[in-house]
C-alpha cells in the first residue's frame, strides 16, 4: 500500500534531532496521590536535569487542565481522554529528544498501561511518588481532602475513588522524610545513563 503520509518520509528523524540535542527522549511518569509530591519533584528534577544541559518538559494535571483538556471533566471518561492526550503529546516530545515529566494522578493500572502502551515501553519510565495518604491530607494545599471528607468532591482519588499502586514502577519515592531537591537527585542517578543516549554530558 503507498504510503498516505508522504511527508514524514521528509521530516528529520528522531535519530538526528536526538543527536542534536546530545540527550535521549524518554516520559517520566509521576504518579501519586493529591498532595505527595510529584510536581514538587519534577520541577526540583527539571532544574536538576537543565543544570547538566538537558532539555525538559513538564506536562502537569493543573497546565493541561487549563489549556489543552479545559474542555474535560473529571468523569471516568474524560479522565481517560485526558491521559491519553498527555501520552501523545508526550510522544511526540520524545521523538523531538525531549525528556518529559508528566505529573499526573492516573490512579488506575489500566490507564498506566495505556500510557505506556502509547508513548512505548522503551520510552516510558514510571515513577511512583508513595507519600501515604495520611500524609498528603496534612499538606493539603488546595483545601480538596477536606472538601471530599464533607462529601463537595465526588469520587476523590484516596477519599471516595481508588488509588491503585502501581507494581512494578522503576522508581518509587516516598516524599515524607525527603526533601524535593533530594529525591530529584535519586531520580537523576536512576535514569542518567538512560537520557544520555550514547552522548557525553
Amino acid at each position: 500500500m503507498d504510503n498516505i503520509y508522504p511527508i514524514f518520509d521528509r521530516m528529520q528523524s528522531r535519530e538526528q534531532k536526538e543527536r542534536q540535542l546530545r540527550q535521549r527522549g524518554v516520559t517520566l511518569w509521576f504518579t501519586g496521590l493529591s498532595g505527595s509530591g510529584k510536581s514538587t519533584v519534577a520541577i526540583a528534577l527539571e532544574h536538576r536535569l537543565s543544570r547538566q544541559g538537558y532539555i525538559v518538559q513538564i506536562l502537569d494535571g493543573d497546565n493541561i487542565r487549563s489549556g489543552i483538556s479545559s474542555d474535560l471533566t473529571f468523569s471516568a471518561a474524560d479522565r481517560e481522554q485526558n491521559i491519553r492526550r498527555v501520552a501523545h503529546i508526550s510522544r511526540l516530545y520524545n521523538h523531538t529528544g525531549i525528556i518529559t515529566l508528566c505529573c499526573l494522578l492516573s490512579p488506575t493500572q489500566q490507564l498506566r498501561n495505556m500510557a505506556r502502551q502509547i508513548i512505548g515501553s522503551s520510552d516510558f519510565i514510571e515513577v511512583y511518588i508513595s507519600t501515604p495518604l495520611s500524609v498528603c491530607e496534612q499538606r493539603d494545599i488546595k483545601g480538596l481532602y477536606a472538601q471530599a471528607r464533607r462529601g463537595e468532591i465526588a469520587d476523590f482519588t484516596g477519599i471516595s475513588a481508588p488509588f491503585e499502586p502501581p507494581q512494578s514502577a522503576q522508581i518509587t519515592i516516598d516524599t515524607t522524610q525527603r526533601s524535593a531537591e533530594s529525591c530529584a537527585e535519586h531520580i537523576y542517578n536512576s535514569i542518567r545513563e538512560r537520557i544520555k543516549g550514547g552522548f557525553i554530558n
